[in-house]
């Protein structure tokens, strides 16, 4: 008879201000040959302001992209499909790769 081993269960905790999250209507993704970057943006034109920046190895970001079309694939079996945003004078979601360098790094006041 094979014992099965069950993983251990982690305990996570989150800090009270983190716990609410933050908004965000555009990501730009960026990466080196170690690392992806994705910034977090809320624009509100003619202004925004990046409200995350996450950076991750390659291994993790694939796990990423599996699990988001995962959770996209169990949403419109239990909703519907999702319609593509109206883009139109809307922000967008852009890679590094349409930018010379991204968007202007001042500090916020």
């Amino acid at each position: 008879m094979s014992e099965q081993s069950t993983p251990p269960q982690l305990q996570i905790k989150m800090t009270d201000e983190v716990l609410p999250g933050v908004y965000a209507n555009m990501v730009q993704v960026g990466h080196t040959p170690e690392e992806f970057i994705l910034d977090f943006m809320n624009l509100f034109p003619p202004t925004g302001i990046v409200t995350s920046r996450v950076i991750v190895s390659p291994g993790h970001m694939k796990r990423i992209a599996a699990a988001l079309q995962d959770n996209i694939k169990k949403y419109e079996e239990q909703f519907g499909t999702i319609k593509p945003a109206n883009t139109q004078g809307a922000p967008t979601t852009t890679s590094s790769a349409d930018h010379k360098y991204g968007f202007d790094t001042e500090k916020a006041e």
